[in-house]
């Protein structure tokens, strides 16, 4: 029965996305190491290019260490509405062919290919011919990852970048698996890879070893998904439209912070920012989360939730005073604040200054 047919799942990832932009628009970057983001103390890089990968800079590396490994690396600001207004071109081309499309970040997004508007049986070609259209569209160039889920569509993104596609069919899915570096694995972060090799897993057939039971116990919760993508099973599916659960702004300082005064003008771009977005969206919050990064990097959050919606900027403002307030007197400097809504529903914003310049973070 069709029902019972592997789905055709594709996830798309842009190649070194913010980096290419800039150097697509700026010639003089072209074939240089480039980083997006600040060259000052506390900057990190938020992307770079692959000329600068070539010297080990990555995303969210200190800007410090990148000029370290690179001397020649040239910072660029980010430039996030142009960032956007790409994404929105590749979007529209991805919706010539799916309306099941979850967008992952600007750059990247996962496609169920599966029931196509193009009416196409081979999920392969549907990838050759959406990057070709973006390349045209955007002079930019996208990796692709073909496969019957999702774990391993992510995973096959990888493998033929820059500009190349990878496919991992039914039948590969498990000895594909099984011949991966756990470190490769989508899902498992450095620090899980390091506990993983420290009971003897090192690879994909080392964790299909393990039972459901004992990766439970080592893992928590996520030791079921483990125990599933060790044996190349991932039953989640494309979800277009996800709801989004909060919205927020946080800015990293260049000196630690330790005045009331200082922080509550630290704050007041990313109360802007997400103000902004409620006026733009019509979406509104009933909780504020203060997000509060110290010089030690410990880091703490404080919240507060209100019957209703927050209807306006000034009570915006007034409740992440006191938030502030309460974090007095302070032991330490303040390197990061952040300010976040969440519990959104749909209203009515009312009018307020806006601002530009900064990143929001959209959880789903």
């Amino acid at each position: 029965m069709i029902e019972n047919l592997p789905r055709k799942i594709i996830h798309l990832d842009m190649d070194a996305f913010y980096a290419s932009v800039e150097q697509r628009d700026n010639p003089e970057l072209r074939g240089k190491p480039v980083a997006v983001g600040g060259a000052r103390e506390r900057g990190v890089v938020a992307a770079a290019s692959y000329e600068a990968r070539q010297f080990g800079v990555r995303s969210a590396m200190p800007s410090t260490t990148a000029l370290r490994k690179c001397p020649a690396l040239v910072f660029v600001p980010p430039r996030f509405h142009v960032y956007k207004e790409v994404s929105r071109q590749i979007r529209a081309i991805f919706a010539e062919y799916t309306p099941l499309i979850e967008p992952v970040s600007l750059d990247e997004a996962y496609l169920d290919v599966t029931h196509n508007l193009k009416e196409l049986a081979s999920a392969t070609q549907i990838a050759r011919e959406i990057r070709a259209k973006i390349f045209e569209q955007t002079q930019l160039t996208a990796s692709a990852g073909i496969s019957y889920n999702k774990f391993l569509a992510k995973v096959a993104s990888d493998y033929r970048k820059p500009n190349g596609q990878f496919v991992v069919r039914p039948e590969q899915g498990p000895d594909f698996v099984a011949g991966l570096a756990v470190g490769k694995f989508h899902g498992v972060g450095p620090v899980t890879a390091a506990r993983m090799n420290q009971l003897g897993i090192f690879t994909g057939a080392d964790l299909r070893e393990q039972s459901a039971g004992f990766l439970h116990q080592q893992f928590g919760k996520a030791g079921h998904y483990y125990y599933a993508i060790a044996r190349a099973e991932d039953h989640r599916p494309v979800v277009a439209d996800r709801q989004r659960k909060s919205v927020g702004s946080e800015t990293t300082f260049a000196q630690d912070l330790t005045e009331f005064p200082d922080l509550l003008v630290g704050l007041r771009p990313s109360i802007e920012e997400v103000w902004d977005f409620c006026q733009r969206t019509g979406i509104l919050g009933r909780t504020i989360t203060l997000k509060v990064k110290f010089a030690d990097f410990q880091q703490i959050t404080r919240s507060r939730s209100s019957p209703g919606p927050i209807p306006s900027l000034a009570v915006l403002e007034r409740s992440c005073r006191e938030l502030v307030e309460g974090l007095f007197p302070l032991a330490k400097g303040v390197r990061l604040l952040g300010v976040s809504l969440s519990n959104l529903s749909t209203g009515q914003a009312v009018a307020g200054p806006a601002a530009a310049g900064k990143q929001l973070t959209l959880s789903f």
